[in-house]
């Protein structure tokens, strides 16, 4: 800590190079932190996805229905715990960029298949009382400004017509990435409202299996049970099922590596070459405390203790407003509902950035150490 003055008074020496130094830190950092929140935003799904849940939808398409008469044979299969249904709705909430995902839902089986999802006993059981009731996130609550006893209007697309709904309840996760985006109401209100062809078909099942270690094995079961019907089915585990629409943006962990790659690299040299300059212009002083009797460890020291500092300090700051920026929740509007840095992610930034400052030290850190007083000396 004694040696403190003496890196504040040599980085300050050239304030503006060192603001400079410090701005790209920054700006690398906050690049990295969008990058991890973005990153997990895509994946959280996968790695959020349950192990002891299974997605059975039509063979031929995701889009394809299924009818109702599925779930009784689901639910004898042995190993299953709970049977939900779901159905996309895709309503629009006064404008199409006001996108948030809307599901009609099997309301019995519901808060057992999704157990991370919490809503109060109370709400829980006025939505159940209220055949156009509805659950919404806490994010799409939050987004939009609607309270519990609100009236939502939303204009059908897939199923025509204008949709009203009254927020019954607001449902919150158990974790920082859970989804708390969506919308949920009767699929009784749907059967009742939508179109004659929608009257005893859903969209999917969401099946609870008692053992995820037989998952593999109850997906084939499931299928075995409709082969050669008029719906077969096709089964996966939730997390495959999630992942299936990660791969459809393309590979996002690549273009991420790459882009940080590019960003660190930059960096490297950026600060490489502040570092190259500054020890160059302090060769004189160098040498005079070799001459006083400082090692040469002593002078190796110093230089990467700079280096690091600035690391650190530019870093730092980059991380701390990228998570202000992410804190404030998903910027696009329902595209990345988990959109924040985690604190994996805050460690791994700043061990990225004491790397970067590491490297960029080194050989001006080991051409001070390497420097012969009289050399030194010689250029003063």
């Amino acid at each position: 800590m004694k040696f403190l003055p003496l890196l504040f008074a040599n980085l300050l020496r050239k304030k503006i190079r060192t603001v400079l130094t410090l701005g790209s830190f920054a700006v690398a950092l906050f690049l990295f932190g969008l990058l991890v929140a973005i990153r997990g935003a895509f994946t959280a799904g996968v790695e959020l996805a349950g192990a002891d849940r299974l997605i059975v939808m039509h063979r031929a398409s995701f889009i394809q229905p299924l009818p109702r008469s599925h779930q009784e044979k689901l639910a004898r299969v042995p190993g299953v715990r709970d049977v939900a249904s779901m159905s996309w709705f895709g309503g629009i909430y006064r404008d199409p960029k006001n996108f948030f995902p809307q599901f009609s839902i099997e309301t019995d089986s519901w808060k057992r298949v999704y157990p991370e999802f919490k809503v109060a006993d109370a709400d829980w059981e006025a939505f159940l009382a209220d055949r156009t009731g509805c659950v919404v996130g806490a994010a799409t609550a939050q987004r939009f400004g609607w309270k519990i006893g609100d009236r939502v209007p939303l204009q059908g697309t897939i199923f025509p017509g204008a949709w009203e709904f009254n927020v019954r309840g607001i449902y919150k996760g158990t974790r920082p990435q859970d989804d708390t985006t969506q919308f949920w109401f009767h699929r009784e209100y749907l059967d009742e409202k939508g179109p004659a062809y929608w009257k005893g078909i859903v969209g999917w099942y969401v099946v609870r299996i008692a053992d995820p270690g037989a998952a593999a094995q109850m997906a084939k079961t499931i299928d075995g049970l409709f082969s050669n019907s008029a719906f077969e089915t096709r089964t996966q585990t939730e997390q495959a099922f999630a992942g299936a629409f990660v791969q459809q943006m393309g590979n996002i962990e690549l273009l991420i590596l790459v882009v940080g790659g590019v960003v660190f690299f930059t960096l490297l040299l950026v600060a490489g070459n502040t570092m190259a300059i500054a020890v160059r212009e302090r060769t004189g002083e160098l040498a005079v405390l070799k001459a006083v009797g400082f090692s040469d460890a002593f002078t190796l020291m110093v230089v990467l203790a700079e280096s690091l500092l600035l690391a650190g300090v530019g870093g730092g700051l980059g991380l701390f407003l990228a998570k202000g920026f992410t804190s404030s929740g998903d910027p696009t509007g329902g595209f990345l509902p988990a959109f924040y840095i985690p604190p994996s992610g805050v460690v791994l930034g700043l061990g990225l950035a004491a790397l970067v400052g590491l490297a960029a030290g080194a050989v001006p850190a080991l051409s001070a150490m390497r420097l012969r007083v009289v050399d030194g000396l010689r250029r003063v």
